[in-house]
């Protein structure tokens, strides 16, 4: 990983790709053989959005990170809890410290928590100790659009007391939270950001736009839109992908474009959500997507979605 005050430097004099440093602001570790990741050992669920990942069913370590990313400058990355055994939530915190000792990343890590169990006062607790870890993810409920009302509540969702209580513990343990649920739910998501404006919410994913049509699109920028007007909440743009189709720069334009157009280019960050979205792409093709995209945007812009953005509302 290469000097990033040097690769800044060098980028906003020459604008060039070959220059530009990443900080990844979402990716995962997976050792299937020594430790349990249910989803991936156990039986594939029928619903993941990608369809089939049997391709990704195997061990996804840090020499596998640097040869996928290929000719891209990753200076940094944020690894995201990757639905570790829930029985030992802490777990996947000291594999993570140790994979850091003999690699020297990922520079930080969002972990594993369950806001509405007994041991979330523990485990937000060590989290919040522990200089590595600066926030937590937690999927909340969700539901289909079809089902989706605008009063939506259920055990589990952003709207839950018991799920809340264990939301407000965050803000005093000094950890952002991982928002991962569908477009349709921002309006609670917004709810939740002007309920607690001390807490930084990180949308993964986009929201989640799989529905490409145009009314699919627009409904998810107004959806976007209507969160975006919370100055707390940041847009994570990655796990874009299409089932059964390779990363286009035609297919996923719109979104990206669509998505800064809403949160700004001081609002978002760019990320390879690998080896997840291996199971339709290599990372070295998403990256060059991403900068194929915005290369008509000022260098500074282009720093910031790439890099800045990330080690500021991750502190590193």
């Amino acid at each position: 990983m290469s000097d990033v005050m040097e690769l800044r430097r060098r980028f906003l004099e020459t604008g060039a790709d070959d220059d530009l440093p990443i900080a990844d602001a979402h990716q995962h570790f997976f050792d299937v053989e020594r430790n349990y990741f249910p989803w991936l050992a156990d039986k594939p669920v029928k619903n993941f959005r990608y369809g089939n990942y049997d391709s990704i069913r195997r061990s996804f370590l840090p020499d596998d990170y640097l040869r996928a990313a290929g000719h891209h400058r990753i200076v940094k990355t944020v690894l995201i809890e990757g639905e570790w055994n829930p029985a030992d939530p802490l777990g996947e915190l000291r594999w993570v410290e140790s994979l850091r000792r003999e690699h020297g990343f990922p520079h930080a890590m969002s972990g594993q928590a369950w806001l509405d169990r007994e041991d979330v006062d523990e485990v937000v607790g060590v989290y919040g100790r522990h200089p590595l870890v600066k926030g937590i993810r937690h999927k909340p409920a969700a539901v289909a659009r079809t089902e989706h009302t605008d009063s939506f509540v259920a055990p589990g969702s952003m709207r839950d007391p018991k799920w809340r209580d264990g939301y407000a513990k965050l803000h005093a343990h000094g950890l952002l939270f991982e928002l991962q649920v569908f477009w349709w739910h921002f309006n609670e998501a917004a709810e939740l950001a002007r309920d607690f404006p001390s807490t930084q919410i990180v949308i993964n994913h986009g929201g989640l736009p799989a529905d490409r049509s145009e009314e699919g699109l627009s409904a998810w920028r107004r959806a976007l839109e209507q969160v975006a007007r919370e100055p707390n909440v940041h847009l994570k743009i990655s796990g874009i992908c299409i089932p059964g189709a390779r990363w286009s720069v035609e297919a996923n334009g719109p979104v990206v474009r669509g998505a800064i157009d809403v949160f700004g280019t001081q609002r978002c960050s760019f990320a390879s959500n690998y080896p997840v979205d291996g199971v339709v792409d290599r990372m070295t093709d998403i990256f060059d997507g991403f900068k194929q995209i915005v290369r008509g945007y000022p260098v500074e812009d282009r720093l910031r979605l790439f890099h800045d953005n990330t080690a500021r509302v991750y502190g590193i």
